[in-house]
């Protein structure tokens, strides 16, 4: 068994408004020292495989069918044998 750590994040050419707000916000609390927030997302999936590989297939088809979007969103992944 297999724990995916998944990073979804915003292509560099995507507008973030999440992102500017939570910048906003860090400012008004005194952070001036913020230049930039991009927002994203993080997910833990447990994948029951045995062979990493087949791991690594699974996972990748699962962010590009469902978990980012292609078109405006990169992923990554981490594997961990749990």
């Amino acid at each position: 068994m297999f724990l995916a750590r998944v990073y979804v994040t915003l292509k560099p050419v995507v507008n973030d408004p999440q992102g500017l707000t939570i910048r906003g916000g860090l400012h008004s609390l005194g952070f001036e020292n913020v230049s930039s927030v991009r927002a994203g997302k993080y997910l833990e999936i447990k994948v029951n495989r045995d062979d990493r590989a087949a791991a690594e297939v699974e996972v990748t088809e699962m962010c590009r069918r469902l978990l980012a979007n292609p078109v405006i969103e990169d992923f990554r992944f981490e594997l961990e044998p749990t």
